[in-house]
């Protein structure tokens, strides 16, 4: 029995419209991806006894795109460090520069150099989690020289003296050539970091780094007080709860 023209139509219009479906399934079908993610250090203290001070920071990150434009972000924070060591230290995100926007703050640190523990405490949960914490007292200079097996090389020299806040700082630019080939790179990478550097609160006041791979990153203090700080800073805030994740460490049983 022969269809009539009308059915071959239908016929038709069906598996196109099924192939269509496939092929649109197809271009949309993928895997799961983690992207791509950034961290910028911020100013980095040491949990020493009798230097107290608090202060804000401000972090501005420029990057030079492919096409010659420049990405402009910012942060502000608040940390501190009282008489027996202890620091806070607060995470925000960044913010485009000119934004009417604030920073968000997302997470409180606590770090207790004396009960070893680091509190993390993170605003959208009202949750806050102890973890261990190897307390850093001191800190040594790198040796200028090769080293990395003899693939990056570090350079050193003095910038002077300035006052910062009030504070007497010392400057001290340090130069990292990248030999090429360590990362890929076709030719050599060089980086500068500066700090300016108070001894009296043992602090870097301000910090530049420029990285041909990430951009400029300046970091500073202000709003200086050498006051002690406010004790409530250094406790759990209120409405939070609590959880110890000091796991116990368990001995590896070799095999018999």
């Amino acid at each position: 029995m022969q269809r009539s023209p009308i059915s071959w139509m239908s016929a038709i219009c069906v598996v196109a419209m099924f192939a269509g479906a496939s092929l649109s399934a197809q271009e949309a079908a993928r895997g799961p991806d983690g992207g791509t993610t950034y961290h910028v250090s911020g100013v980095e203290l040491l949990a020493i006894p009798d230097k107290p001070f608090s202060a804000k920071t401000r972090t501005d990150w420029t990057r030079i795109l492919e096409d010659g434009s420049t990405v402009k972000v910012y942060l502000e924070a608040r940390l501190a460090r009282d008489s027996q060591g202890r620091l806070y230290r607060e995470r925000r995100t960044f913010v485009p520069v000119g934004s009417t926007t604030e920073p968000r703050l997302n997470e409180i640190e606590l770090y207790d150099p004396q009960a070893r523990t680091r509190t993390a405490c993170t605003l959208v949960t009202h949750h806050c989690s102890i973890t261990r914490y190897f307390p850093r007292t001191t800190f040594v200079l790198q040796p200028v020289g090769p080293f990395a097996r003899g693939t990056r090389s570090l350079a050193r020299e003095p910038l002077g003296l300035q006052a910062i806040e009030d504070l007497s700082v010392s400057g001290t630019r340090e130069t990292v050539t990248i030999n090429p080939g360590t990362m890929g790179n076709e030719q050599a990478l060089i980086t500068t970091r500066e700090f300016w550097y108070s001894p009296e609160i043992e602090t870097n006041l301000l910090t530049t780094r420029k990285d041909p791979r990430e951009g400029t990153q300046v970091i500073r203090l202000s709003e200086i007080s050498r006051s002690e700080p406010d004790a409530s800073l250094f406790q759990i805030p209120e409405g939070f709860t609590l959880q110890d994740s000091r796991a116990a460490v368990v001995p590896i049983q070799s095999p018999n």
